[in-house]
This record gives C-alpha cells, sequence and structure tokens, in this order.
C-alpha cells in the first residue's frame, strides 16, 4: 500500500471525553471516530487491526475443527423468550419492534439462536460432537458507554458454541478450545494470563478468562509467580490456615472507642495489628411465595478479619446464602441493638446465623463491636465467650503476600483485561429450549453445550493499553495495521531516494511483507511523528545524504536510536527483525 492512496488522518490532541490511553490514541492515530455514544465508525487504519485479528481467530478456530456461520444481528424475541433471558437480562438488551408490532432483539450474544439451529440439524449422536462460531457485531446497550471501545455498545465479537453428547466429550470439547485460545493469544504477541473464573449460578469449574496484562485493566488477576497458579479476583483462594487455634491468653473486656467505627480506627486506637480484629457484615436472605412476596427472612452475620475484603461471589456459595442482599438499618437495630459501627457477635438481642471466615475460625483474642457505640470488645475467644460459628467459609478476597493454594509459593496480583472467556454451559439452554439429539440407546437427551468468545474490537484496545509510549502506540508484529512503513525523505527532490524507496518497497511486497510506502511527501518530523504515534513496528528512513554512504537507516518502534544498515543488506536485516 502507498500511503497516497490510503486514507491517514492523525490528530494532535484526544477528544475531552476519551479517558483512557487506547481511547486517546486510537483517536489520534485514526483508527476509529466516534459516531454516538459507545458507537464507533473503524477507520482504514484500525479496520486492518480488525481483520489481523479476525484472521489469527479464523485460522486457529478452523484448525480446532469449528466450523463458522454467521448468525443474525436481529433475532426474534420468541427464542429469547424460550429462555426468559427476553424479561431477564435487563435494559442493556435492546429490544425493538417490526412494523407489525413484533418484538426483537439486537443480539449481545447468540446462545439461543445456535440452540435453535442445533435442534432442527443435530437429529443423531452421530453427528456429534460440533462446534460452531461466528464472528458478528454485537450490541450492548450499556448504561454508561465508556473508554472507547473498551466498554462500547456496539463491537465485534467471535462466539463460539460447542454440542456434545455427554459430560465427558463436552469437557473434551472445552479443552480443545482452551488450548486453542492459548494459541490465538500467543500469536497476537500480547502478554495475557489465563485465569480460572467463577462459573455463576451455572456451577461447575470449567471457566476461563484470558486477561491481555495492562496497569488500567479494570479486573485484578491473581497469580503464583513460582507455579501455575493463576485465578481472576472472584475465584482466587489462598491456602487455608493451618491449625490448631491458639490459646486464649487475654480476658473478655469492653473498650471504650469514642468514634472510631473502622477496624483500622480501633486498631490504631489500641495500637495493635488491624488483623487483631474482626470486621461484622450483616446480611439478609428472603424467603418467597409463588407470588414473590416475602414470607420469611433470615439474617446473617459473617465475620472477616479487619485487613481483609469480602468476596460476594464466594458468600453467595455458602449453603444458604444464595441471593443474599445486605441486611437494612431496621433489621440490623433489631438483631443488634445498635447502629452499624460497633456491631458484633456477643449480646446479640435476637438470635441470627454466624458464618466465620476460615481464618477467624483459627483466631485467639480478637477484637469485635460490642453493639454499643463507642465501644468495642477485646480478647474475644471461641468457645470461651461466644459458641462456635454455624458455618466456617473462604469468604475473603485474597490479598499479595498470600500463600497459593497450591503450596507453591506466594501470591502476586496485577491488573488486566478480559479479551477472551471460555465457559462450560452444561444443559442450561438445551433444556430451556427442548433441544435434544438422538443418544445411541435411542432415547432423546439434552445437548451439553459449551461457549467461548473473544473479544475482536476490544482487543486492539487492549494491545494498546498494553504497548504504548508518550510517543503513540506499539503494535505487536502480528496485529500492526502495517508491518513495515518506508519513510523516504525527499522523495520529490532525489531520483535516488526514490528509486531506493521503491525498490525495497516491491522487495518487501514480494517477501509477503505488509509494508506501506509514505509517498506523502511530508517532512521528515510530521512524517515521523505519524508513523510512530499509528505504532507501526519497524521503520525504514531513506535519505539522501545516507544513500551516498550506501546505507538507510532501520529503527523498531522500541528502538532508542536508529541503526544504519548498507542497503544490500536492509531486507534481510527487516525480515531478521521481524522474525524475533
Amino acid at each position: 500500500m502507498k500511503a497516497s492512496q490510503f486514507f491517514i488522518s492523525t490528530l494532535k490532541e484526544a477528544p475531552a471525553d476519551a479517558e483512557v490511553v487506547s481511547h486517546k490514541l486510537m483517536t489520534r492515530a485514526g483508527l476509529i471516530k466516534k459516531l454516538g455514544a459507545g458507537i464507533y465508525n473503524y477507520m482504514p487504519m484500525g479496520l486492518r487491526v480488525i481483520r489481523k485479528v479476525e484472521a489469527i481467530v479464523r485460522e486457529e478456530m478452523n484448525r480446532a475443527g469449528a466450523v463458522e456461520l454467521t448468525m443474525p444481528v436481529v433475532q426474534p424475541a420468541e427464542l429469547w423468550q424460550e429462555t426468559g433471558r427476553f424479561e431477564k437480562m435487563g435494559p442493556e438488551l435492546l429490544r425493538i419492534q417490526d412494523r407489525h408490532g413484533r418484538d426483537f432483539v439486537v443480539q449481545p450474544t447468540s446462545e439461543e439462536v445456535i440452540t435453535d439451529i442445533a435442534r432442527q440439524e443435530l437429529k443423531s449422536y452421530k453427528q456429534l460432537p460440533k462446534n460452531f462460531y461466528q464472528i458478528q457485531t454485537k450490541f450492548r446497550d450499556e448504561r454508561r458507554p465508556r473508554f472507547g471501545l473498551m466498554r462500547g455498545r456496539e463491537f465485534i465479537m467471535k462466539d463460539a458454541y460447542s454440542f456434545d453428547r455427554d459430560q465427558a466429550s463436552a469437557k473434551a470439547s472445552y479443552q480443545v478450545m482452551a488450548q486453542a485460545y492459548r494459541r490465538i493469544f500467543d500469536r497476537f504477541g500480547l502478554t495475557y494470563r489465563a485465569v480460572a473464573a467463577d462459573s455463576g449460578a451455572i456451577g461447575g469449574d470449567l471457566s476461563e478468562e484470558f486477561q491481555v496484562i495492562a496497569a488500567t485493566g479494570e479486573d485484578a488477576i491473581v497469580y503464583c509467580p513460582q507455579s501455575d497458579y493463576a485465578a481472576n479476583m472472584e475465584k482466587a483462594e489462598a491456602l487455608a490456615p493451618a491449625g490448631p487455634r491458639g490459646a486464649a491468653t487475654q480476658e473478655l473486656t469492653k473498650t471504650a472507642t469514642p468514634g472510631k467505627s473502622t477496624c483500622a480506627d480501633v486498631a490504631e486506637l489500641l495500637g495493635v495489628p488491624l488483623n487483631t480484629t474482626v470486621k461484622s457484615l450483616v446480611l439478609a436472605t428472603d424467603e418467597t411465595n409463588e407470588a414473590g412476596e416475602i414470607v420469611k427472612t433470615q439474617v446473617w452475620l459473617l465475620l472477616l478479619r479487619g485487613d481483609h475484603d469480602m468476596n460476594e461471589i464466594k458468600v453467595g456459595k455458602v449453603p444458604g446464602l444464595a441471593g443474599f442482599r445486605f441486611a437494612t438499618v431496621g433489621e440490623i437495630e433489631d438483631h443488634f441493638g445498635c447502629k452499624p459501627g460497633y456491631l458484633g457477635p456477643i449480646g446479640l438481642k435476637k438470635p441470627l446465623k454466624i458464618v466465620a471466615d476460615r481464618e477467624v475460625a483459627l483466631m485467639a483474642d480478637w477484637i469485635c463491636g460490642a453493639n454499643e457505640v463507642d465501644f468495642h470488645i477485646t480478647g474475644v475467644n471461641w468457645g470461651r465467650d461466644l459458641p462456635e460459628p454455624d458455618a466456617v467459609a473462604d469468604l475473603r478476597n485474597v490479598v499479595a503476600g498470600d500463600r497459593s493454594p497450591d503450596g507453591k509459593g506466594e501470591l502476586a496480583i496485577e491488573r488486566g483485561i478480559e479479551v477472551g472467556h471460555v465457559f462450560y454451559l452444561g444443559t442450561k439452554y438445551s433444556k430451556d429450549m427442548n433441544a435434544t439429539f438422538l443418544g445411541d440407546d435411542g432415547r432423546p437427551a439434552f445437548f451439553e453445550m459449551g461457549c467461548y468468545g473473544i473479544g475482536v474490537t476490544r482487543l486492539p484496545a487492549a494491545a494498546i493499553e498494553q504497548n504504548h509510549d508518550e510517543r503513540g502506540i506499539i503494535w505487536p508484529d502480528a496485529i500492526a495495521p502495517f508491518t513495515v512503513v518506508v519513510c523516504p525523505v525527499g522523495m520529490d527532490r532525489s531520483e535516488g531516494v526514490k528509486a531506493t524507496a521503491e525498490q525495497l518497497y516491491a522487495d518487501l511486497l514480494a517477501a509477503g511483507v505488509d509494508v506501506i510506502l509514505d509517498d506523502r511527501g511530508e517532512r521528515p518530523g510530521a512524517m515521523f511523528a505519524d508513523w510512530e504515534l499509528i505504532g507501526v513496528p519497524h521503520r525504514v528512513t531513506i535519505g539522501d545524504k545516507s544513500l551516498k554512504d550506501g546505507v538507510v537507516e532501520y529503527q523498531h518502534r522500541r528502538d532508542p536510536a536508529a541503526t544504519k544498515v548498507a542497503v544490500a543488506d536492509i531486507l534481510a536485516h527487516v525480515k531478521g527483525r521481524m522474525a524475533v
């Protein structure tokens, strides 16, 4: 491609609404142009990146045995009503009507449609396994679209869906996809982690997120540098604390803590470590009748160490706590006789269920609220001062320095951006939609399903968050809009510069290199600034002065300075650097 024939539109300043680096740089480099809130035009330079991402995804999905199709962006509501998601999904699902008043949705994902295809087309176990995928536009009506392509409303996603005869074969299909995803992300040239993720209400352990590591990432990733353990914060666990519980050494004492309602303030006042305090979190679960009316409420007290935070996903898995909510002030005062800030498990006004985090269950001589404003209790011990808890569970988020659950080292935490997810669905959708096949015993059986997504348009934004500097984007070779840019200086004034540039351009094209020749006649400073902003990884500069010495200048986007290379050697040099 020659720059004079292409479309290059760079900006010196980012728009005022651009908050994160990727949004700023993608706009300044002319990769995207905002059309509406969370809706962007993919400009020619940006579309080249997206097409390269798609090509890698498509090649590896095909290699893994998946079969490509395309499902409509606009889908009949009837299918979504079969699974209940038409009503349950909330305002993120864009609902529309046609001229006849029939309901449709603009797809955010396609489980219903693909399941409908399967129940019509896959009749027998002999046709299984099957994995269908598409690379298609999606729409989620985000309440607050932000961060450019990181959290837009319209986006492109690769979504795949596997169909199997039983759990064993479904898990095998899942592993095929998990390995294909590793090949995909390896080829992108990004630093990423595959982390264990929570499976939500469906349950099971087969769920992994693929996170691109970036300081600006919204997700916390927990990993052990000494082992392969990695999980997102929702799923991550620390090594279970070892017993036995320490013996009591302090007397139970009611201690004045005027105006100190947090564990941190109490620890500072008393001059003790924060990890000797225990925080009280009050939850409630409601039992409803068929009309949805609350007929019974159970109040729960969760006890966590003062330096730990509650993990809502883990708490929701404690028996009896599914669907919990935080207790109201009225419920708290009714059970504790005190407002929040000074709560504790001793001297309750009404009985409730107590669940202790497994760290708290092994503590001795701890500090908690006294259920009286401006007072806490020190020297609290299980068994002596209060009964053992009703349940003990892992309730907390891990922290850096916790022991890895595999016992092989300490946990570390870094930030990541989720760009892919592999997930075992089981029979959730096939049962809702009565999607069956005939098994080898002649009986109908529900499909075992998996789903696998990659954010095609989110990935370039994540790549930029990981790879940029003060001058602009630094693309990995595999997904750069162009791999090499040839920058002739004074091409219009020097036949030697023009001939050398044209020859190198032709040689690179012949070698299969994705190259652009900047023949626009821009001044060197402006030309270099454009390509540093756009982020093309390899640049060859050809000038009249250097040609007289028989050399040109090569510079990788990460190199601090250019390297002089003989004209005869430049093609081999560029290809060698591309292989690094």
